[in-house]
């Protein structure tokens, strides 16, 4: 009973407090409002009776003579109260109160007393379940005990209520019950027993499995249900759902039987992978849920497989032949409702007969329901011709909204049909949300093998496939429509490795259809049901849904590989919806958009619509149903400026982008019923945020279509930055880095666009002068959105080189002094910008010579490599890296004099900190020991001999030899062995005296015979030909291992187990014949009896073999790719060979040696094989 505040008491009432007296106001428009006295001066009817029961059971003692008739009086009383919060909020019942009654009551009521018992329990069910309580440990532990014994002495009649309160205490609970899980859900336990299959009590069966469903929900923050009662729960759960409906059961009571199991199904499968067995337990989930998601639909019979298997081709389910005329048999709750497929003139008037009088009783039910029940309407939802199928094709438009006669029911029985209805869109529901938690926790690869069972491969004839584009294209209710896209989108998400597969555009074959092929159709089948439910569905969460799953198989279709068109219809399509007045079903249209002009950017498709004017002349023919709600706004986006020509047209910016640009700084025209009206306001933030996004998407992917608006670009930037929405600066700052970013693209060397085709450099610079200028400079000094900050480091960072250097001097020194200071943020996301911004500058050609700028640069990244983020410190060895490619690339432009006027100690400290850097985790020593190779290719002869270099040189040495020999990622061994080769390079090392000579030769030596991937030993033999000098390579046995361990690497260049490695050893012979070559132009007269040896026999011809290859130029291209460095041409290399052997023939040779004369003939056979036509 609502207690009433604020009335003076009518009478006086022994059994009913007074209402308290408030003061007379008089009814003024001046009046103070209403408001009640603090809460302790009064409380609500449940509160009062909460606490009245609660004292009564404090005091209750269990000898007492009237114990049963006063906890009866109690119970009923506390159960008959509403305490829901919902209907009343001001209920302040607190937890610990609850807790402390419930367990006062289980210490009063006996076992014995069986009434009370159940009494008992549904208290615990009411109260818990109401009040929304959490238990303490202390009361789950007594109610479990107390429940648990109950099920063990009490009579079976009590169990279906013990059961019941069970499930409410185990809500959530499950880890926390692991003391009473074994008596559970043991071998022998009580649940078990009562949720089996074969138990013919269904209510102790739907509330048994409740209880096991309760036990496998995971709350967030708590650890999930052991892995054993888990999979015992879900074995029963699986078997439930296969077991047939017992004939004597009602319809709707075993639907809510099994929306019980699939939720049960639904948390063992959520929150990790897949841990229930093999293929055969995927596809029998599989199988069964498939069955539910279309159970009750009108129209289907079918006989379904108990297991799906993976192939490639559609699975086997198809109409029964011997029901492929009818639809299924009536229900109980049904019977006359018509349910057959019509055969005739006067079954048909009934049947239409049957809908107006459901239509009217929809209209009565509850606004939930009617959600749940929604059909859709005959003009929108049919999508084509196919939609009304016959009697003899199966068909999913519901019957009960294609006729008209009210003949058919009375309204009971129409209230049952419209229930069962229902109970079965929620079954359906709950098996789709399955079919979601299955796709998340299965392995990709796995769910590939099953996916001809939920999307078509082949265009509708005949009899359609039942699929998900069924249910999304016919199924009655929005909300399973909307579960269905959410299953769809999950399995395109992350696809796009399988899908690149597909192909269309070669002429199809006659004698078979390739894999290829059949993914193309697919593809082309989801494109044309997805873009029938976008023009047909009304619903706008399920619309949304809708454009969502669009964008996640654009994401992931290889649109390269198919016949052009998908892309043209569906940027039509999506154009009315970003006037849609559904906030979400806006967003989710640009998003879209998103996506078209983000995938396999640039596609020349995409740049046609792109080009043309006015969103592709979407606004004529884009009609859609859904336009009558799409009134508040204006179905045409305002024209900026006047009607052009296509001619004029191409000059002008892309229609998307003048659209997401008005989406962001023009107000709405027109306001949401919702919205009212008022002054002009911008949209609402999701909106232009995801406008700023596509915006983003665009000038990354077709910068050549937006140059022409880079100024425009740039003043929107700036107004983002200026607003004092977070996002919406983060936003902008993200715009500005990706046309920055464009920009640089195409001003590199590799670029292919012509110099006329780029963005001018004018253009460019009053580009980054207005930005520069404007509100960029408080972003990167808004230190309490460090977020932004970062943003702005890399906004800083993308500005072109060339136009930084056209900058004027007090920009620059802005630009350098802030990310200068911002290395020292305390906020490790701000640190590891302006750190890798810094590392972006110092390759700057108009800043790598001013010393002081170097010296400050690397101070600063000095003490970010000492930084606790490995991230800040990841960063700082990538900007280190550059910083010393700098150094090489001033040695070599410069000269000396950048050497001399280098600090010694700077380079001191950058060396050991580099070598400390090489002991850190991989992402941070893939750049250190780069680091560590430029400085020691740079380094001068007279800072190697001071002491104070000696011991520091040796462990950059000693550092990059145990990096080539570690574990590490092969990017990281990759470049060690680059490194090395890069030392190497200084004349200046003492690479035939140093004790560390030795080891690092012999790393590379191993690596270039055993390392498994390819590209490292190309870089460890192209290291070990780096030496310019004999003497580098020391004595003849270091001299002879390396020219034994490069003719066995040779011999060994096409062996390897992984066939993604066999694509470089084109590359791999080619370095390696090119140092054997080098190495036998720097012999001496010691070294030829081992380069003999190692030619005898059938190494030597294999040798020969490889050798002739390189000196005819076979694959060299490739190998000088990957090997780095200017090779010598096939002239070149035959002069050399010829330079050698004349070489070798002038050598005085030690006596009674023969190793000469071998060398003389093998490089003579060489020689004449090269000349050989």
């Amino acid at each position: 009973m609502a207690a009433q505040v604020g009335l003076p008491a009518l009478s006086s009432d022994a059994t009913r407090p007074a209402a308290p007296v408030f003061p007379a106001v008089a009814l003024s428009a001046d009046a103070a409002p209403f408001s009640p006295q603090g809460t302790g001066g009064w409380q609500s009817d449940a509160e009062r009776l909460f606490s009245r029961c609660a004292a009564k059971l404090r005091v209750l003692r269990a000898d007492s003579a009237q114990l049963r008739e006063e906890l009866n009086l109690l119970f009923d009383q506390l159960i008959s109260e509403n305490f829901n919060k919902t209907l009343e909020p001001n209920i302040n019942i607190q937890p610990e109160d609850v807790c402390a009654l419930l367990k006062n009551a289980s210490r009063l009521v006996p076992l014995s007393q069986e009434h009370l018992v159940v009494k008992l329990c549904k208290l615990v069910h009411h109260l818990l379940n109401q009040l929304k309580v959490i238990m303490d440990e202390q009361t789950l532990d007594v109610l479990l005990n107390y429940v648990t014994r109950a099920l063990k002495v009490c009579s079976t009649w009590t169990h279906p209520g013990v059961l019941q309160a069970l499930s409410t205490v185990v809500y959530g609970n499950g880890p926390q019950c692991h003391q009473h899980l074994s008596d559970l859900l043991g071998e022998d336990g009580v649940l078990l027993l009562y949720s089996a299959p074969t138990q013919p009590d269904m209510d102790l069966r739907h509330v048994a499995l409740t209880c096991m469903a309760n036990i496998c929900l995971r709350i967030p923050g708590q650890p999930p249900l052991d892995e054993e009662h888990k999979s015992a729960c879900f074995s029963v759960f699986l078997r439930t759902l296969q077991a047939p409906k017992p004939p004597d059961t009602d319809d709707v009571f075993y639907c809510m039987v099994t929306q019980s199991t699939l939720k049960g199904l639904h948390c063992c499968l959520s929150g990790g992978k897949w841990k229930f067995g093999g293929g055969e337990e995927v596809g029998s989930v599989l199988a069964v849920l498939k069955k539910l998601m279309f159970q009750g639909a009108p129209g289907v019979s079918v006989e379904w497989p108990a297991v799906l298997y993976p192939a490639p081709l559609p699975q086997y389910e198809s109409p029964s032949p011997h029901k492929a005329a009818e639809a299924p048999k009536p229900t109980e709750a049904a019977k006359g409702a018509g349910a057959k497929a019509s055969t005739g003139n006067n079954k048909k008037r009934k049947s239409r007969g049957k809908a107006k009088k459901t239509n009217a009783e929809e209209r009565g039910r509850t606004e939930a329901d009617e959600d749940d029940t929604e059909a859709a309407q005959p003009a929108s939802r049919k999508p084509g011709s196919d939609a009304e199928a016959k009697s003899s094709v199966v068909s999913l438009y519901p019957s009960w909204k294609r006729c008209t006669s009210d003949s058919e029911f009375s309204d009971p029985e129409g209230g049952a049909h419209s229930k069962l209805r229902l109970s079965h869109a929620r079954v359906r529901q709950g098996a789709l949300h399955c079919l979601l938690a299955v796709v998340k926790c299965v392995e990709k690869r796995t769910l590939y093998g099953y996916w001809s069972s939920f999307i078509p491969d082949s265009p509708v004839g005949g009899a359609p496939p039942l699929t998900l584009l069924t249910i999304i294209l016919k199924d009655p209710s929005p909300k399973v429509r909307a579960c269905a896209l959410q299953a769809l989108s999950a399995m395109l998400d992350g696809s796009r490795q399988f899908l690149a597969v597909a192909e269309d555009t070669a002429s199809p074959r006659t004698s078979y259809t390739p894999f290829s092929f059949t993914l193309a159709t697919a593809v082309r089948e989801l494109h044309r049901a997805l873009s029938l439910a976008l023009m047909a569905e009304t619903s706008p969460q399920t619309l949304t849904q809708v454009i969502k799953c669009l964008a996640h198989l654009v994401s992931n279709a290889p649109y390269q590989r198919l016949r052009p068109g998908l892309l043209s219809s569906l940027w039509k399509q999506t154009r009315p919806y970003v006037r849609h007045r559904d906030v979400n079903v806006r967003v989710s249209a640009l998003t879209l958009y998103g996506a078209l002009v983000t995938t396999q950017a640039p596609l020349p498709e995409v740049q046609l619509l792109l080009h043309q004017p006015e969103g592709g002349g979407a606004g004529g023919g884009s009609f859609t149903p859904q336009d009558s709600a799409l009134s508040w706004r204006k179905r045409e986006a305002p024209s900026p400026r006047a009607p052009r020509t296509p001619k004029e047209a191409d000059g002008g910016p892309p229609w998307l982008l003048t659209l997401c640009a008005s989406l962001v700084t023009q107000p709405r025209d027109e306001h949401s019923d919702s919205e009212g009206g008022g002054a002009a306001v911008l949209e609402p933030s999701p909106v232009r945020l995801e406008a700023l996004q596509v915006l983003s998407h665009l000038v990354r992917g077709y910068i050549s279509l937006a140059q022409g608006s880079v100024c425009e670009i740039g003043q929107l930037g700036a107004r983002c930055l200026a607003e004092t929405d977070p996002s919406i600066q983060l936003h902008g700052a993200k715009l500005l880095e990706e046309l920055g970013s464009g920009i640089i693209q195409q001003y590199r060397a590799e670029s292919t666009v012509p110099e006329s085709s780029r963005v001018p450099m004018s253009q460019v610079v009053q580009f980054w002068t207005q930005v520069l200028s404007g509100p960029l400079n408080a972003a990167l000094q808004s230190e309490q959105h460090p977020t932004l900050q970062t943003s702005a480091c890399d906004t800083l960072a993308s500005i072109l080189p060339h136009a930084f250097a056209q900058l004027p001097d007090k920009t620059q020194l802005m630009c350098i002094t802030v990310l200068l200071g911002l290395t020292y943020s305390d906020n490790y996301l701000v640190k590891t910008a302006a750190v890798r911004a810094l590392g972006v500058y110092v390759l700057f050609p108009c800043l790598r010579e001013d010393l002081m700028f170097v010296a400050d640069t690397a101070n600063a990244i000095l003490t970010a490599l000492d930084d606790r983020s490995s991230n800040v410190r990841a960063k700082a060895a990538w900007s280190l890296g550059n910083l010393t490619d700098t150094l090489i690339v001033n040695m070599d432009c410069v000269g000396v004099d950048f050497q001399e006027e280098m600090s010694d100690m700077l380079l001191l400290k950058m060396l050991q900190a580099a070598t400390r850097a090489a002991a850190d985790k991989d992402k941070v020593k893939c750049n250190a020991v780069r680091a560590l190779g430029n400085l020691l290719h740079f380094l001068r002869d007279g800072q190697l001999g001071r002491a104070a270099f000696r011991q520091p040189l040796e462990g950059a040495v000693r550092a990059l030899v145990k990096t080539v020999q570690s574990v590490a990622t092969m990017k990281v061994r990759w470049n060690a062995c680059y490194a090395l080769g890069n030392a190497f390079r200084n004349p200046a090392l003492p690479l035939d005296s140093a004790s560390w000579s030795g080891d690092a030769f012999s790393s590379l030596c191993d690596v270039v015979t055993s390392c498994k991937n390819f590209k490292v030993r190309i870089k460890s033999a192209a290291a070990l030909a780096v030496p310019a000098h004999r003497r580098c390579y020391g004595d003849a046995e270091r001299f002879g291992r390396v020219w034994r361990s490069l003719a066995a690497a040779l011999e060994t260049s096409e062996d390897t187990p992984n066939f993604l490695e066999y694509r470089y050893s084109a590359s791999l012979r080619h370095t390696l014949s090119q140092a054997l070559l080098h190495m036998l132009h720097l012999s001496l007269p010691q070294d030829l009896p081992a380069i003999a040896a190692s030619l005898a026999g059938e190494e030597g011809r294999g040798v020969r073999e490889h050798l002739i290859k390189y000196l005819q130029a076979e694959g060299g291209a490739e190998g000088e790719k990957d090997a780095g460095g200017d090779a010598p041409d096939p002239q070149q290399r035959v002069r050399t060979l010829r330079q050698t052997a004349t070489r070798l023939k002038t050598m005085r040779a030690e006596e009674e040696d023969d190793s000469k004369d071998v060398l003389i003939v093998f490089l003579e056979n060489l020689l004449q094989a090269c000349e050989e036509p």
